[in-house]
């Protein structure tokens, strides 16, 4: 694993209208608080049209993050891997006529913890893990390092809502497992050696109601201390060793 793989910085106003529309995959776009012109509204209409996640940032962060480069008050982050489509990835899965495994990650946030999942993903094989355009943790050089590289073997898609992927993994007949300590069913309990998606929640607030509601299963790991809960990462690896685990044996 090369750790002096960074993602790309592009700055200036004109440069970022240009990447978006030539196709590039644009992790976040950083945006100086009460940037206003023509041209910003250009920006600011391909931005929504193509619902890319924005943050607006005092001056002093575009300053750092363009290392003092002529920003014109704009910044955005170029992920150093290319997203695959999910659709096209669940047809060459089930082509290959395996029991496909899928992980959708519901507004993960924090990037070593995305990291760390993408690595057991790929130890545990997972055909391909699913996340949300906006507010989910961006792939840049830190996941990539905690990933110890695996972010560039394993297929990642973005999907405008998790419900999309939802709605298209349901259509081709495999069950989706949503991870939640809101349900008395034991992961143990669930017959994983069959067509399964993984949910797993945001560090703070979990699987969101409305998703947790389109589940086929509602799953959770015994914990037998005094801690309600565990780290989301470990968890994730838990229910993904325990489908090896019953396609195994």
């Amino acid at each position: 694993m090369d750790n002096k793989i960074e993602t790309t910085n592009i700055f200036g106003i004109r440069a970022i209208i240009e990447a978006i529309e030539s196709g590039s995959t644009i992790n976040k776009i950083y945006l100086q608080k009460g940037l206003r012109g023509n041209l910003f509204f250009e920006l600011d209409n391909l931005i929504k049209k193509n619902k890319l996640t924005t943050s607006m940032v005092p001056v002093e962060k575009l300053d750092r993050l363009s290392k003092n480069n002529n920003h014109q008050g704009a910044v955005a982050q170029i992920s150093p891997i290319e997203f695959y489509d999910l659709e096209q990835l669940i047809e060459k899965t089930i082509e290959k006529k395996e029991i496909p495994l899928f992980l959708l990650l519901d507004q993960l946030s924090d990037v070593r913890n995305f990291g760390a999942i993408i690595r057991t993903a790929e130890c545990t094989g997972v055909n391909g893990i699913i996340i949300q355009k906006n507010g989910s943790a961006p792939v840049n050089a830190e996941t990539i390092k905690t990933s110890a590289g695996a972010a560039f073997k394993l297929p990642i898609c973005r999907v405008d809502h998790i419900k999309d992927a939802l709605f298209l993994l349901q259509a081709s007949n495999i069950k989706t497992v949503a991870a939640t300590e809101k349900t008395e069913e034991s992961i143990y309990n669930i017959n994983l050696n069959q067509p399964i998606a993984i949910i797993m929640g945001s560090e703070h607030r979990g699987i969101n109601p409305s998703i947790l509601k389109m589940a086929d299963y509602k799953a959770k790991l015994p914990l037998l201390g005094e801690i309600a809960s565990l780290n989301v990462s470990v968890a994730c690896g838990a229910f993904l060793y325990e489908t090896v685990r019953q396609r195994s044996f």
